[in-house]
């Protein structure tokens, strides 16, 4: 991957808070949100979930209290038992996508 791809990928990043933790959700590009319709929000939160504050022990039972580096298949094994987190998520990567939309529609206007 190059530095620049990544920076453009990094921008369209925010936090969001869910269950009492902090994730890094991205924000779907415009090509990315045209394949979206037929998406889960399972689906949608394991896309666009690329970091989290979580420690293993938030986990697992009997974790360690030490800062889990983000997985995608950790995540997506640990969100798929997390309704209240999948929909705060999914709810937060949709209205990241709507206000960018939005914004985008504002300066075509002007």
């Amino acid at each position: 991957m190059s530095a620049l791809a990544d920076k453009i990928r990094r921008a369209r990043e925010s936090a969001v808070e869910a269950g009492g933790f902090s994730f890094t959700i991205r924000r779907p590009t415009d090509a990315e949100a045209m394949t979206l319709a037929d998406a889960t929000v399972i689906d949608l939160v394991r896309r666009f979930v690329v970091g989290w504050n979580l420690k293993e022990i938030d986990l697992i039972p009997g974790g360690s209290p030490v800062a889990a580096e983000f997985d995608v298949d950790a995540f997506g094994e640990w969100v798929s038992d997390q309704p209240d987190v999948i929909g705060a998520l999914s709810t937060a990567i949709v209205a990241a996508y709507q206000a960018h939309a939005a914004k985008r529609g504002e300066a075509e206007k002007n």
